[in-house]
C-alpha cells in the first residue's frame, strides 16, 4: 500500500495560524450557554483564545478576561491580558486564578492532550469550571469519513499539521478525570454537515440526535475543592 507524504515541517506560529485563531459560532454560543447555565462569573482563563471569539459573547458575564495562546491575532482585544505560550511545551502562566477555564477547539492541535487537561486544571481555583471542545468524532459525518477514507472527517490532510490528536469523548472524560476534575457534563454542538454536502442538518433535526448530528462535543468539568 502506498502511503501519503509527510507534509514539511511548519513552525509553532505557522501552525497557529492556520486555525485562523477562530470556532464557530455555534461552538461558541453553546460555551456562552453552558458558562450562564453555571452561573460562571469573575475571571475567565481562555485557552487557545485566538481573535477574542469566546469572550466577545460572555464578556457581560466577567470581570476579567486572560487569554492563552501561541500567537497574539489582530482581532483579539487591545484590553485582554495576553500571554504567549507553545502550549505542548511551555507551563502555563496564571496558576490557580480561573473562575472559569476553556479550551475552545484547541485540545486536537496539541501533542499530548492529556498533559494538556491537566494544565487547564492548574489554572483553575478550586470549585471553578474547566469546560474543553473539539472535532466529535462519533458524528455521522466523522463515522462515515473513517469508513471511506480511514481518517476522522476533521483529521484529513488538508486539516494537518494543524489537527494532530483526535480525540474521544471518552478520552475526554478519562482525562478530566485523571486531571482531578469532577465530570459535570457532555454536550454537543447541535450544528452538524451533512455528508457529501456543504449543508448543514436542520436544528431541531440535530437536537434530537444530537450526538450523531454535531460537528463538535464539548466536556464540562469542576475543579474539587479542598
Amino acid at each position: 500500500m502506498r502511503m501519503a507524504a509527510a507534509a514539511p515541517a511548519m513552525d509553532l506560529e505557522g501552525r497557529a495560524r492556520l486555525s485562523r485563531g477562530s470556532s464557530s459560532d455555534a461552538i461558541y454560543q453553546m460555551v456562552a450557554r453552558t458558562i450562564a447555565n453555571h452561573s460562571g462569573s469573575g475571571c475567565l482563563v481562555d485557552v487557545g483564545c485566538g481573535g477574542g471569539g469566546l469572550w466577545r459573547e460572555v464578556q457581560a458575564r466577567f470581570t476579567r478576561y486572560c487569554g492563552i495562546d501561541a500567537v497574539r491575532y489582530d482581532r483579539l482585544p487591545r484590553d485582554c491580558e495576553f500571554s504567549q505560550v507553545d502550549l505542548d511545551n511551555d507551563r502555563l502562566p496564571l496558576q490557580g486564578i480561573g473562575d472559569v477555564v476553556t479550551a475552545i477547539e484547541t485540545i486536537e492541535h496539541l501533542e499530548n492532550p492529556w498533559m494538556f487537561v491537566r494544565r487547564l486544571a492548574s489554572l483553575a481555583k478550586p470549585g471553578a469550571l474547566v469546560i474543553v471542545t473539539t472535532p466529535n468524532q462519533l458524528s455521522a459525518l466523522s463515522l462515515l469519513t473513517l469508513v471511506v477514507k480511514r481518517r476522522f472527517s476533521a483529521f484529513q490532510d488538508t486539516a494537518y499539521p494543524a489537527h494532530r490528536t483526535a480525540l474521544l469523548e471518552s478520552d475526554l472524560c478519562r482525562a478530566v478525570g485523571e486531571a482531578g476534575l469532577e465530570l459535570v457534563e457532555v454536550a454537543y454542538s447541535k450544528r452538524g454537515r451533512v455528508p457529501l454536502t456543504p449543508w448543514h442538518y436542520p436544528a431541531s433535526l440535530s437536537a434530537l440526535l444530537p450526538r450523531a448530528l454535531s460537528d463538535n462535543v464539548m466536556v464540562v468539568a469542576r475543579k474539587l475543592r479542598d
